[in-house]
Formats: C-alpha cells, structure tokens, sequence
C-alpha cells in the first residue's frame, strides 16, 4: 500500500497542496487541532459527572498544549488514586503479558520496569520513557492532551514521534478507558517503541501519510489501527499480541487469543477498507508473520 505514497507529495507552491510538517518542530502546530480535548467528556465517560477528576484532566492537558519540541517533558505527580488506577491495571497485564504478548515485549518490557521506574506502585515519567526509546530506535515520546486526527498523529511518526497522553482513566473503572490514557501508552505502546523493527514499521507508516489524500490517510490509519493498536503476529507457531490496544486491555488481550475471534492474515489492501471500533472489542484480528513482514506488505 505505502508503494503509492510518493504519488501524494505534492509541491509545496501548488495551490491543492496538503500541508505536511517538514520539520521537527512543525509537530507544534497539532496541539490547536484536537480532535477530542482532555477535560471535554461523553456523558457516558466514567469521569463526565467527577468534577475533580475533570479538573486534574485540564491541568494534565495543559502540559501538552503549552509544550514546545525540544523541551524537557514537565514531571507530574501523580496522586494516590491515580497511582491506585494505574497499579490495577500494571498488576492484571503483567500477568498476561508472558502468556499473551509477543516475545519483543517481554524481551524488552524487564529492562523498562528496571530502567524506566515502571512499577505497580509508580507510574514513569515520559520524558524517561522518551529517553530511554530515543537511545534504542530513536523514537521519542510528545505529550498530547487528546486524541488527534489520523494525519496529525502518523505525521507525527514520520519524524519518529509518538503523540502520548499522561492523565490517568477514571478510578471507578480502572479496566476500562473509551480513550487513550497514560495506561494504554506506557504499557501498551511504549515497550515495543524499544525494538527497531517494530520501529521501523511505525516509521514507514508515518512516511507514508505525509501529504497524502484524506481517502488514502483513512486507509492507511486503518492498518495502522489492525496493526499498531490491533495487531496480532506468529510466533513459534502460536498468536502473540503486539498491539498496544490489546497489550493495555485485559479483557481484549485475553478475548483476540481465546480461540473465539475472527483472525485474518495482514493483507494492507483488504485490512484498509475494513470496518473498525472504538467502544467494544475489534470483529476481527489481523496477523502477521513479523513486523518486517508488514512493514514489506506496505512498501
């Protein structure tokens, strides 16, 4: 699919150009293009009726909408009750991930907890987390303060940056999250961040979006969705998960490998005009044989 990309850029001097970021330091442009602000809930969001939870969200996001590339990430201090939430859900996955997660997570996960200070009782900084992958791949961690657009965020791992939340999900349901959360990005994206093929996919799907139509940009973010967030891969002849949807989510991870999901081989021109979920597990699964062999389907 990515073999078609160079027909998107476009010169810069034509009229119909799609802006693409050139630079770096043009990431900074995205935090004024949230798609869905922090502190700016569903009514059906565990925390919509929780002022002070709102409260904490807005002072979190406010991070990310003042930062500036280059800069130091600011630490939070985390409270108890999100250092509590954080605890559940870093207890219940490590428990899988043995059994569950592909053998690149746990190879690099156990370096992390020791490295990163990922531990049930604390929850890591992600300018440590940034460093840590900057010195292995050369991908770091941008703090964001919500969901962006597909072409905001694949833009963004063009230059080797993954956009990351830091407020924590909502103590009342600590399995549970309807959007990404410092949970979902530390446990379920960052350790695989660490492995340069897994990188080097992610970097050639960024690439790939920049300038590219909107039809193509919905295409290409739905591979990523079945692979990066989704994403199933063989392993010694068994499933494994790499996705870091499934490797944040206790009750998917163990549903996609229970045997009852419908699994299909990674096929970008097919997987690209599937349907996909936000707010229930996936209709379906798509599995590689490794990420080099994606990252090849895509070129």
């Amino acid at each position: 699919m990515a073999k078609f990309y160079s027909a998107y850029y476009l010169d810069n001097n034509v009229d119909n150009t799609v802006w693409f970021p050139l630079r770096i330091q043009d990431l900074d442009r995205f935090p004024s293009s949230i798609l869905s602000y922090g502190i700016h809930l569903d009514a059906d969001h565990p925390g919509f009726n929780d002022a002070v939870y709102r409260e904490r969200r807005q002072k979190i996001a406010d991070i990310a909408i003042k930062y500036k590339h280059g800069e130091s990430i600011p630490k939070v201090e985390y409270t108890a009750d999100e250092t509590a939430t954080w605890g559940e859900v870093f207890r219940h996955m490590t428990q899988l991930y043995p059994t569950h997660a592909c053998l690149e997570f746990n190879n690099i996960f156990p370096v992390m907890v020791a490295q990163c200070g990922y531990k049930e009782e604390n929850i890591p900084q992600m300018q440590d987390v940034s460093d840590f992958l900057c010195h292995r791949t050369g991908f770091i961690f941008r703090p964001v303060a919500g969901l962006l657009s597909f072409r905001d965020f694949l833009a963004g791992l063009a230059f080797r940056v993954f956009h990351a939340t830091q407020y924590v999900r909502h103590g009342s349901m600590p399995m549970y999250t309807p959007e990404p959360d410092v949970c979902h990005e530390l446990l379920g994206h960052a350790p695989l961040f660490a492995d340069p093929s897994f990188a080097d996919f992610a970097h050639e799907i960024g690439l790939a979006s920049l300038g590219a139509s909107d039809e193509y940009i919905e295409r290409l973010g739905t591979c990523y969705w079945f692979t990066l967030e989704f994403g199933l891969c063989l392993q010694e002849g068994r499933l494994k998960a790499f996705g870091g949807g499934l490797l944040s989510s206790f009750g998917e991870l163990q549903y996609c490998l229970s045997g009852q999901a419908v699994i299909k081989p990674f096929d970008p021109a097919k997987t690209a005009l599937e349907k996909y979920s936000i707010t229930r597990y996936q209709s379906v699964y798509y599995v590689s044989d490794s990420f080099e062999d994606a990252k090849q389907q895509l070129m």
